[in-house]
């Protein structure tokens, strides 16, 4: 019989993830949302002084609510290095990219389409886009210097266009997933590449305590619970935030 490797598999992982985004969208959406009549209030707390529902909303947003991000940009290499078929990998992100995005605009910006923002899946699709570039070009271009020429006109193209759509993170969503594949062969130097790139949201790099014990197990096969997750949550924190009005 064969034993379960010690540490935290994927599926794991983003339990962990899936948690993390919960608690911090609910605080986003219904904490400190303007569609809350509440979060005038708020807002008001921020000027004026310190209390206990302020307190709680920084700490859902923060200590917990940053770890989801680098999580899913880690389990996005991981993946990637994985599938069998990127295309199918790429093609299912842009599908629930597609899905979610009714839902995202409704929960953050109370309208159906808002052009002014994208949702994460459409980051992470263009980071699989990103790293296809990248991997052509480690196969394709002979020599040093036109294999990393190769490497970053691809991550800087994809940067751009991320930036170009405004999609979550933008172009530093690109650039922190390319960190974590680049170092991809060595943990320790991943996670510490990870945490420095991750450092402009202070309590970020906590996300990599439990990334560290990743043991490489895939876990509970429930792939499609956690891309369905996402549009589904939102639209449940959206339908709870017309209640509150």
């Amino acid at each position: 019989m064969q034993t379960a490797k010690k540490g935290i598999s994927s599926s794991t992982l983003k339990l962990i993830a899936v948690f993390s985004m919960l608690i911090d969208h609910t605080a986003a959406v219904l904490v400190w949302n303007p569609l809350n009549p509440g979060a005038q209030t708020i807002v008001q707390d921020m000027v004026s002084g310190w209390n206990m529902q302020w307190l709680c909303y920084l700490f859902m947003r923060y200590p917990i609510g940053r770890l989801a991000f680098p999580i899913y940009c880690f389990l996005l290499v991981e993946g990637f290095l994985r599938t069998r078929d990127i295309k199918k990998y790429a093609v299912r992100m842009l599908l629930f990219a597609f899905i979610s995005e009714v839902p995202f605009d409704l929960a953050f910006y109370g309208k159906v389409c808002e052009v002014g923002s994208q949702n994460v899946f459409f980051t992470l699709f263009l980071a699989i886009i990103a790293l296809s570039g990248v991997k052509w070009a480690e196969q394709k271009l002979n020599g040093k210097w036109q294999s990393l020429i190769g490497k970053l006109v691809s991550v800087a193209i994809v940067c751009a266009l991320a930036e170009l759509i405004c999609c979550d993170y933008g172009a530093k969503g690109i650039l922190a997933v390319f960190i974590l594949y680049l170092f991809r062969y060595d943990r320790a130097t991943q996670i510490l590449a990870g945490c420095v790139t991750f450092s402009w949201e202070i309590t970020a790099p906590l996300a990599f305590i439990p990334i560290s014990r990743y043991n490489g197990e895939r876990g509970l096969r429930m792939k499609y619970f956690f891309y369905a997750f996402y549009p589904v949550h939102l639209l449940i924190l959206y339908g709870i935030l017309m209640g509150l009005q």
